[in-house]
């Protein structure tokens, strides 16, 4: 009797997750599967995922198995995967090569399908890999050492496999095609590859959505999403479907560090959501435990609706902005991290690199930079504008913003 009821137990126990599993997801639901994918991203064991590691590699094969567990098509070159060779030039002025062949590092996208039976495909992506024990692009001083990369970007990584695990329940007039792209952290390098060798006819694609780092959600529910002027269809809907009054922070152009940009490149409307910038960015302590999950969530919402809302329209216009690759360029640095989601006037500091001019100057974080030199600072292209004024060796008066009182101090480059 006992085995019988043992069994019977364990035929429930499978009914029950067969149900589950044949019905949206609710938000416990989601909290639960985005802490398991993000855990398992950030472990040590996968190195910090840098592109053309065994990390990366651990990587690309569970999201090819979660792709599958949620009944998506493979949409790579090789099943799920879509494997690109980077050959990286000697000289620091030459572009690195992108390719199918030859030497170099090799990385590989993820792409799974949501088929829809329509004439019309969403592409849904954010990039996997990160810096692995560090080297160029991390903020970290010290001995070398894992950087996990949680919200960089796990966080969107996650994000991606829920959207993918509620989209399929959706009775959308649109495929999805989602792809977790390798090599961002070197130069857009999987979704560059992607754009320039689509496994599906991108003439066919109304507009793409990138995630990255979604992950640190502020208590004010801060969300910036960038690339809003990309098409006319987008500014409508933004406010409309913000049920969870979200603090909305736009931004027209849709050039940026992320992979959205091969995207817009290639005359495509793109969105692209963050939710700012913090300490730990490319440092070991970006680890998952500093995530704040009922974030993703939100922006996971709040992206479904987006989708859901634009579904009915046809094929959406494009149009092209004014770029944030017309920025002045500069050869000095205050060492600063900008708070990218600050909207008052000037610029405000996220944290503060060690041994850097800023950090010299007495700068902390959560000043606002209001003045450099002559320059009046009321946003961040002014700020790079006054920037790329001073060469190394140059002194100049910065005035900042702290807690209300304005401070002087002298910036040595």
């Amino acid at each position: 009797m006992k085995k019988l009821i043992r069994q019977t137990a364990i035929i429930m126990s499978s009914a029950a997750w067969i149900v589950a599993c044949d019905s949206p997801p609710t938000d416990e639901k989601l909290m639960q599967t985005l802490q398991e994918d993000v855990v398992f991203l950030a472990a040590d064991d996968l190195g910090g995922r840098a592109i053309g590691t065994e990390g990366e590699q651990k990587a690309a094969e569970y999201l090819a198995k979660e792709f599958e567990k949620i009944g998506l098509a493979p949409k790579g070159t090789e099943g799920f995967f879509q494997p690109f060779t980077v050959s990286k030039p000697s000289n620091p002025h030459e572009e690195a090569v992108i390719g199918t062949n030859g030497e170099g590092v090799t990385g590989r996208n993820v792409v799974g399908f949501l088929d829809k039976k329509a004439d019309k495909t969403i592409i849904i992506g954010a990039h996997f890999d990160h810096l692995g024990m560090g080297g160029q692009g991390s903020l970290h001083r010290g001995d070398s050492s894992i950087h996990n990369g949680a919200d960089d970007n796990a966080s969107g990584t996650a994000a991606l496999l829920a959207l993918a695990e509620i989209l399929k329940f959706e009775d959308l007039k649109s495929n999805v095609l989602f792809i977790a792209f390798s090599g961002e952290e070197n130069g857009l390098w999987g979704s560059n590859y992607f754009t320039k060798n689509p496994t599906l006819d991108l003439k066919t694609v109304n507009y793409m959505i990138n995630m990255d780092m979604v992950g640190r959600m502020k208590e004010d529910n801060s969300l910036a999403i960038n690339g809003v002027g990309t098409s006319p269809s987008f500014p409508p809907v933004l406010d409309l479907i913000n049920t969870d009054s979200l603090k909305l922070i736009t931004s027209e152009s849709g050039v940026g560090p992320s992979d959205h940009t091969s995207f817009y490149l290639q005359d495509l409307p793109v969105l692209h959501f963050f939710t700012g910038q913090h300490e730990d960015y490319h440092k070991p302590s970006d680890d998952a435990e500093q995530i704040n999950y009922a974030g993703i969530i939100k922006v996971v919402r709040y992206i479904t609706r987006l989708v859901k809302q634009l579904d009915p329209e046809e094929k959406l216009a494009f149009t092209k902005t004014k770029d944030s690759s017309d920025s002045p360029r500069f050869t000095v640095s205050m060492g600063v991290v900008p708070d990218y989601m600050f909207d008052g006037k000037g610029m405000r500091v996220d944290g503060v690199s060690e041994g850097k001019p800023a950090q010299a100057a007495g700068i902390q974080k959560g000043d606002i930079v209001v003045q450099l030199g002559d320059s009046t600072i009321v946003d961040m292209m002014s700020y790079m504008r006054a920037l790329s004024a001073f060469q190394k060796g140059d002194s100049t008066k910065v005035v900042l913003d702290r807690s209300g009182k304005k401070i002087e101090s002298v910036v040595k480059f």
